[in-house]
């Protein structure tokens, strides 16, 4: 199966159209959160996307709740699956998604989680699926540097009980494009450029 994924789109509308033309080899696309910035710009956003004629798989980010996208989907984009805190299966691989920002971020504008709340809605993840997170696992792909990290415990406990097939997610812009590893399972840091997973 192959895979398109991205993240942090942001409204970026220009980059929605390059999106839509390197769907077209695809058998899947994941969008990892952020469509819209600050709660602006999601409807125009996934009607950008909508041309994808490959399935969608979404979940929110932290710049738009997950009402929210739920509703601008069905309205905009349609062939598009809204996971948060439950999972889909596609071509027999089992997806399960959890979206919004995690541990809760400073901003009050912010769809966020705890990492109580986080725990609980991943929970349900069924063994070697592939995870769709918004936020990142902590200490992996989750900071500017080697020294700083705003990954949440709760999703990294999660991967490591669940042992996903893959981990995809977003959130923090300055480690776009890092890879890691917990034990066999590949986490990935997506951005908006798009990226090509192999499942």
């Amino acid at each position: 199966m192959r895979i398109l994924a991205f993240s942090d789109l942001h409204r970026d509308l220009d980059q929605a159209a390059k999106l839509v033309e390197m769907s077209a080899d695809a058998d899947l696309v994941i969008g990892a959160g952020d469509f819209a910035s600050v709660h602006e710009g999601l409807e125009e956003a996934l009607a950008a996307l909508a041309p994808i004629e490959a399935p969608a798989i979404l979940v929110p980010g932290n710049n738009e709740t997950a009402d929210a996208l739920r509703a601008a989907a069905a309205a905009a984009w349609p062939a598009a699956t809204v996971l948060h805190g439950e999972g889909t299966t596609f071509d027999g691989v089992e997806f399960f998604g959890l979206g919004a920002g995690i541990p809760t971020t400073p901003w009050e504008w912010s769809f966020d989680l705890s990492e109580e709340e986080a725990a609980a809605m991943i929970a349900p993840a069924p063994q070697g699926c592939v995870l769709v997170l918004h936020s990142p696992p902590q200490g992996h792909c989750d900071g500017g540097d080697p020294d700083t990290h705003f990954g949440s415990a709760a999703l990294l406990a999660a991967v490591e009980e669940v042992r996903p097939g893959l981990v995809v997610f977003g959130h923090i812009h300055e480690a776009w494009g890092c890879q890691s590893t917990v034990g066999d399972s590949p986490l990935r840091n997506l951005g908006p450029a798009g990226t090509w997973i192999e499942v």
